[in-house]
């Protein structure tokens, strides 16, 4: 089944099912009003949603209606826990070479994750609001799932079976700011803004043969101001499949329904003939291109993203060619830091 948030004016806002084709809808109203009530009972709500889901797919729901992305908050609009892993390592190594930096042996085995901020996500349409073009402003489109519980210690088999969800993200970077956080040896705070998601998340045997042991299947899409860039295979090239990834996670701690864990950056391999390297499936950022024309010509010749610039992300089914989660579609706008009555920090569209 397909579930997606409708904006109600509140921070939650309210829940609804979406048929396949993600021509109509209808609320959930009866059965739970928020994507965390029923990931929170998973078990007991989730096959009265199935039961809606089956018969807005057949045409016999009495209140459906017309399905607007626009409409929509993230699937899952705030969330306990947000954490990104870099699970195609041929991202990593284009990166790091462009630096001149070797990769380590352990990022084959060991994967990259950082927790990033879980309140404040951005609906599939929203704008992405920041101060300055000159923080190096970029899409990165990924894929992620939403979880169950799963418990501290699991193996990947078992935290596979705690994935409920899968949806698409833009893990919007700041490159410009990133590399004196990491310089500091701390994380990233400034150089991760808000994460946006696409309008629908999926269960995933809605997948069919796409999703196969933590991997999806299908090529993700991401075309910056209509011009299509990347066009990458989302499964074979991800060297940590989503159940790895988890189980990375939960070796200390617990991990609770409601966490959200990102893919990373989507990469495939260029292919290399007669000494000549082509990348003919693109890019899912910018820094990756950049890093390619490093390697290539010795410095980087595409700007990063300005005010104004449009992203969109999305993935179609290899049968129909339907959008299967409905596509990210932002746009880059500029903000401005004003000071409200009690004196704390807003930022407001200008």
């Amino acid at each position: 089944m397909k579930l997606a948030t409708y904006k109600d004016g509140s921070r939650d806002g309210q829940l609804l099912v979406v048929s396949r084709d993600l021509a109509s809808a209808h609320y959930a109203t009866g059965i739970a009003n928020t994507l965390q009530q029923v990931l929170d009972d998973w078990n007991f709500l989730s096959p009265q949603l199935q039961d809606l889901s089956d018969a807005l797919n057949q045409g016999r729901a009495r209140h459906a209606f017309p399905f607007e992305a626009a409409r929509c908050m993230a699937p899952l609009p705030r969330a306990y826990q947000w954490v990104d892993g870099s699970a195609f390592i041929n991202h990593v190594e284009l990166v790091r070479r462009a630096r001149g930096v070797e990769v380590p042996a352990m990022f084959d085995t060991d994967p990259l994750m950082y927790q990033g901020g879980s309140d404040d996500f951005l609906g599939p349409c929203d704008e992405v609001r920041l101060p300055s073009e000159d923080l190096g402003i970029d899409f990165e489109a990924e894929v992620a799932v939403v979880t169950a519980d799963v418990a501290m210690g699991c193996t990947p088999d078992q935290a596979l079976d705690g994935i409920r969800l899968v949806m698409l993200a833009n893990d919007v970077s700041l490159r410009n700011v990133i590399p004196d956080e990491v310089a500091k040896g701390f994380g990233f705070i400034q150089g991760k803004p808000a994460t946006a998601f696409s309008p629908v998340a999926v269960t995933p045997d809605e997948l069919g043969a796409a999703w196969q042991k933590g991997r999806l299947h299908l090529m993700l899409q991401s075309t910056w101001n209509g011009r299509k860039v990347g066009m990458c295979d989302a499964g074979p090239d991800m060297t940590f499949h989503f159940g790895q990834l988890i189980a990375h996670l939960c070796k200390t701690r617990n991990v609770r329904a409601g966490s959200i864990i990102g893919s990373g950056t989507v990469s495939n391999p260029g292919v290399t003939h007669k000494g000549k390297t082509d990348w003919p499936k693109g890019y899912s950022c910018i820094a990756e291109k950049r890093a390619i024309e490093t390697i290539q010509d010795g410095q980087p010749k595409t700007d990063y993203m300005k005010f104004g610039d449009t992203i969109r992300i999305e993935m179609k089914d290899k049968d129909d060619g339907r959008q299967v989660f409905g596509a990210i579609e932002q746009t880059i706008a500029t903000s401005v830091v004003v000071k409200s009555r009690k004196s704390s920090l807003v930022t407001e569209s200008p």
